[in-house]
């Protein structure tokens, strides 16, 4: 099935926007499509964030990173998941998620800028993010702990406090935050937290645990992974804040909203995160694959090589990952290829639906409590799933909503949020 845009709402393709051809009908009522212009470019940028983030979270569902190495150099597919890991490395890892925080920042700003947000859309704000939060530990306790939402519900309360900060003080906390605060407190951040079991060791209970046909088994490990994942990965609110204030001073600056207008801005933003994100990880590579020279053994011993190589590991992704969202922007600001990108926007309007779906698709396929593929087909398996899961789910977005307002998890997060059930169902407008 192809997608037409002419069954869904319709989108303005000059300014970006959309109506819900119900919005019409619904003024004066406090419900979430009331007068609400989706962004189009938002919504996009969503859905090609999606499967990046799918295809980082499915190499974990496959348990192919709990493999030891020799183990994973055992696999039939060993040469192929080198080439695939090391892409991922590049292209993928952290970069998808950067994306996805930062659009999750740009749509808090752009709620705040609204009339309705100085009062009761505040109040309205914050149960959303604790129904958000609520939602999260759900899925991270039962079924994953791999699970952001609970991050982006706890930080975007915090971001309240920060409102009336100039889009520039936001850009440069953000950077602070996300770069240099992990560097700043890795010194004394570790010996602060309570002790572990070791990497080895935690990887095996967890490959144990997933690939048991038991759901108490599983529900076990999980609890234990998201417990040590919480500590070992101690800097991961760091990373999610700061990111999300950047989104914000994005969203704020209107540079997204009004992209046309703001091309400078962005043909700007694509050049420098391009040569930030270059160097960083150019430097990376040759400090991790022992390349010879000045350079790479520098990185590697001595104080200061050490911590340059902490900044450098949480810059190149967060370079990249802005990088992303400028020749996003860029190129969908020609025609030829907007066409194409725009056809991502239903799976970034149902975002929470699907990213909430891939757990299930990750559980079913890899887990023993489902089909228990496991991670016999190595990181071959993880990219395949995840291009016909993402066509599967690019389909489904379509067909869903040329027949309803909201995905399914958004439409029960709405009428939460509202205290009531939303309408569901699109309306149609009469035409003259």
């Amino acid at each position: 099935m192809t997608f037409d845009p002419a069954s869904l709402p319709r989108y303005a393709a000059a300014g970006g926007s959309l109506t819900h051809p119900s919005a019409t009908s619904d003024r004066g009522r406090a419900s979430p499509a009331a007068g609400i212009r989706r962004l189009e470019l938002l919504d996009a940028l969503r859905g090609f964030a999606l499967f990046g983030v799918l295809m980082v979270n499915l190499r974990s569902f496959s348990l192919y990173e709990f493999l030891t190495p020799v183990a994973q150099a055992a696999l039939p597919t060993a040469a192929w998941d080198r080439a695939i890991e090391l892409a991922m490395e590049l292209l993928v890892d952290a970069r998808a998620i950067t994306l996805f925080s930062l659009l999750f920042g740009v749509g808090f700003a752009m709620q705040m800028r609204r009339p309705e947000a100085r009062a009761e859309g505040t109040r309205r704000y914050v149960r959303r993010m604790l129904i958000l939060l609520a939602i999260g530990l759900v899925h991270a306790w039962v079924f994953w702990w791999g699970d952001i939402l609970r991050y982006y519900a706890v930080f975007g309360l915090v971001l309240l406090a920060f409102t009336r900060l100039s889009p520039r003080m936001l850009a440069a906390l953000g950077v602070f935050v996300a770069v240099a605060m992990p560097v700043l407190l890795q010194p004394v951040a570790p010996d602060l937290l309570p002790p572990q079991i070791s990497p080895a060791q935690s990887a095996a209970g967890a490959l144990a645990a997933f690939g048991s046909d038991q759901w108490s088994t599983m529900l076990d490990g999980n609890l234990a992974r998201d417990m040590r994942m919480r500590i070992a990965v101690w800097w991961l609110p760091l990373f999610v804040f700061g990111r999300l204030l950047i989104g914000m001073a994005i969203g704020r600056a209107g540079v997204l909203q009004e992209s046309v207008a703001h091309r400078r801005f962005w043909v700007r933003l694509f050049a420098a995160s391009l040569a930030v994100s270059l160097v960083a990880t150019a430097l990376l590579l040759l400090r991790d694959h022992h390349a010879a020279g000045a350079v790479g053994g520098w990185l590697r011993g001595g104080d200061a090589g050490k911590t340059v190589t902490r900044l450098l590991r949480h810059t190149a992704p967060l370079a990249q990952g802005v990088f992303y969202m400028a020749a996003f922007v860029l190129l969908f600001q020609r025609a030829a290829w907007r066409h194409w990108l725009r056809k991502l926007a239903p799976m970034g309007r149902m975002a929470l639906t699907h990213y909430l779906a891939q757990t299930l698709f990750g559980l079913g396929l890899f887990y023993g409590i489902g089909l228990g593929i496991g991670p016999r087909f190595g990181l071959v398996a993880v990219a395949a799933c995840s291009v016909a899961i993402f066509a599967l789910q690019a389909w489904f977005s379509c067909w869903w909503l040329a027949r309803f307002r909201f995905g399914p998890a958004e439409w029960l997060w709405r009428s939460l949020v509202y205290g009531k059930p939303q309408p569901m169902r699109l309306v149609a407008v009469a035409t003259v």
